[in-house]
């Protein structure tokens, strides 16, 4: 394994006033040795990570990381500031600043290395050590647990090292000294057999220790989930208390053996994401806590699990996890789980939509737009008529479309509380329809109705009522509180809200609805299927509840600009296939018929290997199609079914003219920014690394 920290990757006089900057300059040093190859795609990932939670600890230090696919290698970049960096510690600026980076792919090994870094940094000696280095070579060897050597050693001599980064004992030199002072490549040679230990003379019984178990994580599982469990356990040495810590980090986590969690008097939870499989501890005194409360202040905690062991107050035996924390990876922070709750909400709606949507359009476009004036199906039916078989298709799509707000109420509580949400969410959305709150009515009826179900859930409840709380009484009181404050507290404003949304989109002309048509169109292309894009998607659903001409407006450049990136990535790949790799070719092709059918996620291939120059040229064409959309006064009933929908479409012609006009806009861009790049090696398509082949997952 390449060295992880060289002096290349050391400045004890780290001028930098900011974090970014400060990051910036560490990752200069990772791309001049080959180990970052995008520095604004791997510093982009640096942000969004810093975005999650401040990587800044008490202490003085600052530990800006991430995993990214911009990383060809394990590496540590280390920067010492004499007048700090902020980056966001309660105490103050650091001034020890590591820049952790981890491949995407980084293997078990690897993050485990890195993970004895993060534990080192909770020993003051270790920092003091650091403060106080002379040369870059004498901190990169402190930090790979190296002991510097004054001269470069003869190969075939032996060395001590032993840390984070060395193997316990002596080795043997196998390769020369780098330039720099630090040790080559190095091979374990073997260490003396010990000497037998005597045998232990007989203690005299004592009272058992007080037993805690603990869980570590954080957002990236790289640093802040070590550090705590270090925290954790030399605040429990010191007090006395035997503390065993599972850490759940991105290399996976080692479950803690069932007796361990089962003998344990209390349990400590300090984590930014959800614990995986909390189950197991329920029943015991808990203490719950951020994972930075972890590093900061475990000896408060362990006395706060000791208390509460002490007053009896347990945490209520654990059902099945919800849809969040046993669905997804284990990197997903807190910050994500609104918008899960909300799209999975919006997933289970989308099939409501798409089947009734489709069949109220095949009505109007079979019998006119007269259809939904005509008799009750179930009444008068008359088997040769193509306006009965409208009225039916019309009827029956309107009868689906009336399920889309309880759906999404329904389903939104479901992703935050599992099946006790069900009913509550439901009963909440159809109040939504009945007081005319719509679609924003909805949204909040399922927040409510699944925290209404987490409240009563923490309540204590004798053991003969447990069995009846997830069937009979969440269920009971969960409706009620929705139902009174849908209809007497908040229902209200929101069909206020609701209405002048309505009225505003009914308004909309000239440039207002252009503007909102290019911002609709940006927001498509901008995650093509991401949460953005679905959120103007359940935008322009939400307006056909309660359609208008504003309404179908919306979905109109809604569904035109969704469809701009694959056909435009389709177009591109036809006129200038010399620019992309064999395989974008192929995906090119497949593109044609993805964007044809309204699926914007025919090009994350494309995206995923160039994103900065496809997403832009994307959004651009996708914000042209949009508000030409608009600006054609183009409408649509249908919200899904792209080109095969056509003749349900006001003013076709113009619609697939402003569709055109974006593909061929975002066509032109992205070739013109993948042109004006340095040209790819001999058989190798651009975007395509010579000694890697490219390989992109879709998450649709």
């Amino acid at each position: 394994m390449s060295r992880m920290i060289t002096a290349d990757l050391v400045d004890l006089d780290l001028s930098a006033g900011t974090k970014e900057a400060a990051a910036r300059s560490l990752a200069e040093r990772m791309v001049a040795l080959g180990r970052v190859t995008d520095l604004d795609g791997f510093l982009a990932d640096v942000a969004a990570r810093e975005a999650q939670m401040p990587t800044g600890l008490d202490g003085g230090i600052g530990i800006p990381h991430c995993r990214s696919a911009h990383v060809t290698a394990p590496t540590l970049a280390f920067g010492r500031s004499r007048a700090g960096i902020d980056f966001g510690a309660a105490d103050g600026p650091a001034d020890l600043i590591f820049l952790i980076a981890a491949p995407a792919g980084a293997d078990d090994a690897h993050l485990t290395i890195l993970s004895s870094l993060a534990r080192l940094l909770m020993s003051e000696d270790f920092t003091r050590a650091l403060r106080s280095a002379s040369s870059a070579s004498e901190a990169a060897a402190l930090i790979a647990g190296e002991e510097p050597e004054p001269e470069s050693p003869e190969a075939g001599s032996s060395v001590d090292v032993d840390g984070p980064f060395g193997t316990d004992g002596p080795v043997e030199v196998v390769g020369p000294a780098g330039v720099d002072g630090s040790v080559g490549a190095v091979a374990a040679a073997p260490a003396p057999a010990p000497a037998p230990a005597p045998a232990p003379a007989p203690a005299p019984a004592q009272v058992a220790p007080f037993r805690i178990v603990a869980v570590t994580s954080c957002p990236t599982g790289i640093a802040h989930t070590y550090m705590a469990a270090e925290a954790l356990e030399k605040a429990g040495e010191a007090a006395g208390v035997e503390v065993v810590v599972e850490t759940q980090g991105s290399a996976g986590f080692t479950r803690l053996d069932p007796a361990v969690v089962e003998a344990a008097d209390g349990v400590i939870f300090a984590h930014d994401v959800p614990v995986r499989e909390k189950e197991r501890f329920a029943g015991k005194p808990t203490v719950d806590v951020g994972v930075k409360a972890g590093i900061n202040r475990p000896a408060e905690l362990i006395s706060e699990v000791r208390g509460k062991a002490e007053r009896g107050e347990c945490t209520a035996p654990a059902g099945s996890p919800t849809p969040v924390e046993s669905a997804g990876e284990p990197t997903e922070g807190y910050g994500t789980k609104l918008r899960k709750w909300l799209m999975s909400g919006v997933g289970y709606m989308v099939p409501f939509v798409a089947a009734g949507g489709l069949l109220i359009a095949l009505g109007f476009a079979i019998g006119g737009y007269d259809i939904d004036k005509a008799p009750s199906v179930a009444e008068h039916f008359a088997w040769g008529q193509a306006d009965s078989w409208a009225a039916l298709m019309f009827q029956i799509g309107g009868l689906a479309f009336a399920f889309l707000v309880p759906v999404l109420a329904g389903y939104i509580a479901y992703g935050m509380a599992d099946r006790p949400g069900l009913v509550p969410g439901f009963v909440g959305g159809s109040i939504a329809l009945t007081i005319d709150a719509g679609f924003l009515g909805g949204l909040a009826a399922g927040l409510i109705a699944g925290g209404t179900v987490l409240a009563i859930q923490k309540v204590k409840v004798p053991e003969a009522l447990r069995g009846i709380m997830p069937v009979v009484v969440i269920p009971l009181l969960a409706s009620i509180v929705v139902g009174f404050l849908m209809f007497l507290v908040i229902g209200k404003p929101i069909a206020g809200l609701q209405n002048a949304l309505t009225d505003w989109l009914s308004g909309l002309s000239g440039a207002n609805a252009v503007i909102l048509g290019a911002l609709l169109g940006l927001m498509m292309c901008f995650d093509l299927g991401g949460p953005v894009n679905k959120v103007a998607y359940a935008f322009a659903v939400g307006g056909l509840a309660t359609p208008n001409e504003g309404s179908l407006k919306v979905m109109a450049a809604v569904m035109a600009a969704g469809m701009v990136p694959p056909l435009a990535m389709a177009l591109a790949t036809t006129v200038r296939g010399r620019l992309f790799t064999r395989t974008e070719r192929e995906n090119g092709k497949a593109a044609w018929v993805l964007g044809a059918s309204f699926i914007s996620e025919g090009a994350i291939p494309f995206a995923a290997a160039d994103p900065l120059r496809v997403i832009p040229a994307a959004m651009a064409g996708g914000a042209v199609t949009g508000a030409l959309s608009m600006a054609f006064e183009c409408t649509l009933r249908a919200p899904h079914g792209g080109l095969f929908v056509i003749p349900l479409i006001g003013n076709p012609l113009l619609y697939l003219l402003a569709i055109v006009a974006g593909t061929v806009v975002s066509a032109a861009l992205v070739i013109a920014l993948k042109g004006a790049r340095r040209p790819a090696p001999d058989g190798v398509g651009a975007g395509e690394p010579p000694h890697a082949e490219t390989k992109v997952a879709v998450a649709a």
